[in-house]
């Protein structure tokens, strides 16, 4: 004799309803994490293949990035991230770029494309106002900043425990980058890393995932 009424599951969690939504979600997360893994590889491709033209042809490329306090050098924001000062410089960029990238697209390519773009608007725009005149700043490593931002923020911001758990792994694996904001080193644009940082907690705060308001009684 059926122990249960005509049409009626257990709702535990070996229930079907429950075990469909396993799998639901598993698989939404390993085509998440495929999609993120093949924009993050074309994204650095992309770089290398800049970086090679730039070294094979008579152009000189790292003149396209941004040249602060030049208006003419405004297009460079977009432009920089893409151009490096030699193949070192963007060998130093690469791994942290697929690793933050990836960790950072796994909610959507979308949302992702959309916090790249604000993190390199406003980190090219802290660097043009905020370098020397006419000073040319080149490469991802605002970036990769702004990635760590972002992935840090996300979860506070969104409240999954997923996204907390990843930020806080982050944290600690890359917890020493942080120090790259500050003025040190010759050559290197701290500035092109504090606001590719502040860039990826605003783009973070932006992209935050809405909650609907419950009514009021």
């Amino acid at each position: 004799m059926n122990d249960h009424p005509t049409g009626m599951y257990p709702t535990g969690p070996s229930s079907p309803s429950s075990s469909a939504r396993f799998r639901r979600r598993a698989g939404d997360l390993a085509a998440g994490a495929a999609g993120a893994a093949v924009v993050n590889i074309l994204l650095v491709a992309v770089m290398w293949v800049s970086e090679i033209a730039d070294y094979v042809l008579p152009a000189d490329f790292d003149a396209y990035g941004i040249r602060s306090w030049d208006p003419d050098g405004l297009p460079g924001i977009l432009l920089a991230p893409f151009l490096h000062a030699g193949f070192g410089h963007l060998m130093a960029n690469s791994l942290p770029l697929l690793v933050l990238g990836f960790l950072a697209a796994l909610r959507g390519i979308g949302r992702f494309l959309a916090a790249s773009l604000i993190i390199i608007v406003v980190s090219g725009l802290g660097v043009w106002f905020t370098s020397p005149p006419t000073y040319v700043t080149v490469g991802a490593s605002g970036l990769v900043f702004g990635y760590f931002g972002f992935v840090l923020a996300r979860g506070l911001f969104d409240r999954r425990a997923l996204d907390i758990v990843i930020g806080i792994g982050v944290a600690v694996a890359y917890y020493s980058i942080i120090w790259g904001v500050l003025p040190g080193q010759v050559g290197i644009s701290w500035q092109g890393h504090l606001f590719g940082l502040i860039g990826g907690i605003v783009a973070a705060w932006v992209l935050r995932r809405r909650r609907r308001a419950l009514p009021a009684y």
